[in-house]
């Protein structure tokens, strides 16, 4: 059959939300990887409601069409992104807040909600979703559980997972399944909630999550930002803290070449100060917990400004969340998330530096220091990765598992950290995973050529 009888066919069954123009083809080629795909796909679906959702995945089932979910387009490992014959199944307009449980303290969402959104909502009633990705202004909670997405807070608060109760997804051939459950604990059977988060699409699409929530925390906020001469000492201060059990909300670090490129965006003078250590402490110790973290910097060379004030937070924290968009003003930006133990952080860095000597590159890093989970980036010019920086990167990530580390702690494999899953994984459970997602999707159309 050919293409424009397919598009009849598909706008038959979903009518308007079946969409050909070629800007909306244009805008899913892409997602803030940098990564875009060498043709627009063949359509674009905008779901409105499960039903939709289980139309797509019937009608694409029986005529074999690769279909590829997507939110908000803000993922960072081309995991998203749509080619020629397939269906792009956008779930964005799928945003509505279907309840909030005061009393269990949970709320059931749709998967296009943006972050932001959901939590200015939940905060007036005392509560709060604690995954805190640097894109949470754009990105949506279906997304954040498609990847697993982790966030400036998850040392303290964990990534989406321990925040996920339950899921509704939609399989490949359009049946719908109810995972997980409202209570706090329940082990029927295999966790196959647990299954779908962090699975990029590739085993079904999530159209509705029971989310666990938290109370707002109460108490003053005090937040750090210090300067350090070298990396290594900044590495080595986030290390003690940790070593220390303290245990901040937040706790980043910034290295000299990314430092100066954010102020550069900023329009501040932070060239030359060296590399950047942001600390934030909440709750009814953080007044404590913040000046036993003062001690440790200023023991190891730091030079360290402490406020409670929340605009004063709210500067030292810009510095941080201005990272990536600072960093896109240089040219094309290929953003690794690789993840190490993090007693290895300043040898994880240290490993960073010796590529960009031995390379002849310069890789701008940030780290969630509390969690040890880096982003070095490789920024270009041109839409192509030079061979260089696929070279320098397939350094990287052999040194980080030989530190013990993980290729991926929260952007996903997509199609950008594919060809290093079996160095992580092992040829034996590699191919365990294809056969998990062959039960899912035996036709394999969902999210084809991404993570497999």
């Amino acid at each position: 059959m050919d293409v424009d009888s397919l598009v009849s066919l598909l706008r038959s069954d979903l009518g308007q939300s079946v969409s050909t123009a070629p800007e909306a083809l244009e805008a899913v080629r892409a997602d803030r990887s940098g990564q875009v795909s060498h043709s627009a796909p063949l359509a674009v679906v905008t779901a409105r409601s499960i039903e939709d959702v289980q139309a797509t995945m019937r009608f694409a089932f029986e005529h074999g069409i690769p279909v590829v979910p997507r939110g908000a387009g803000t993922g960072l490992a081309g995991g998203a992104i749509g080619s020629a014959g397939e269906i792009v199944l956008s779930t964005l307009e799928m945003n509505r807040i279907l309840e909030i449980n005061l009393d269990d303290e949970l709320a059931v969402v749709e998967p296009g909600i943006i972050n932001d959104t959901l939590n200015a909502e939940l905060a007036t009633r005392g509560l709060w979703f604690a995954p805190d990705p640097a894109s949470k202004a754009i990105s949506t909670v279906g997304g954040n559980i498609a990847t697993n997405a982790g966030g400036l807070l998850c040392a303290k608060y964990g990534v989406t997972r321990e925040s996920v109760l339950g899921l509704k997804v939609v399989l490949a051939d359009g049946r719908l399944l109810t995972l997980g459950h409202r209570t706090v604990k329940g082990v029927t059977g295999l966790d196959l909630t647990a299954l779908m988060i962090g699975s990029e699409g590739t085993l079904g699409v999530i159209v509705e999550a029971t989310l666990r929530l938290r109370a707002l925390p109460v108490g003053p906020v005090a937040t750090i930002g210090a300067y350090f001469s070298t990396m290594e000492q900044a590495a080595r201060a986030s290390a003690v803290i940790t070593a220390s059990r303290l245990r901040p909300a937040a706790m980043e670090l910034v290295d000299a070449s990314a430092l100066a490129v954010i102020g550069q965006y900023l329009g501040l003078d932070l060239a030359g100060r060296g590399s950047y250590l942001l600390v934030q402490t909440d709750g009814p110790a953080a007044d404590i917990e913040a000046s036993a973290a003062l001690s440790i910097i200023r023991s190891l060379g730091g030079d360290a400004e402490l406020s409670t004030d929340p605009a004063d937070g709210d500067r030292l924290f810009a510095i941080r969340r201005s990272f990536h968009p600072a960093m896109t003003t240089q040219g094309t930006v290929l953003i690794e998330d690789v993840a190490v133990p993090r007693s290895q952080l300043p040898a994880m860095f240290a490993a960073i530096a010796e590529i960009e000597e031995r390379f002849g590159l310069i890789i701008p890093t940030v780290a969630h220091a509390g969690d040890g989970n880096l982003h070095p980036n490789f920024v270009f010019q041109g839409a192509e990765v030079p061979d260089v920086v696929w070279a320098a990167a397939d350094e990287l990530f052999l040194a980080c598992l030989r530190l013990g580390g993980t290729l991926t702690g929260e952007h996903g494999v997509g199609i950008l950290k594919k060809r290093w899953l079996e160095d992580e994984l092992g040829a034996d459970q590699l191919e365990l995973q294809r056969q998990v997602k062959a039960v899912f999707d035996p036709r394999g159309i969902l999210n084809p050529g991404k993570v497999f």
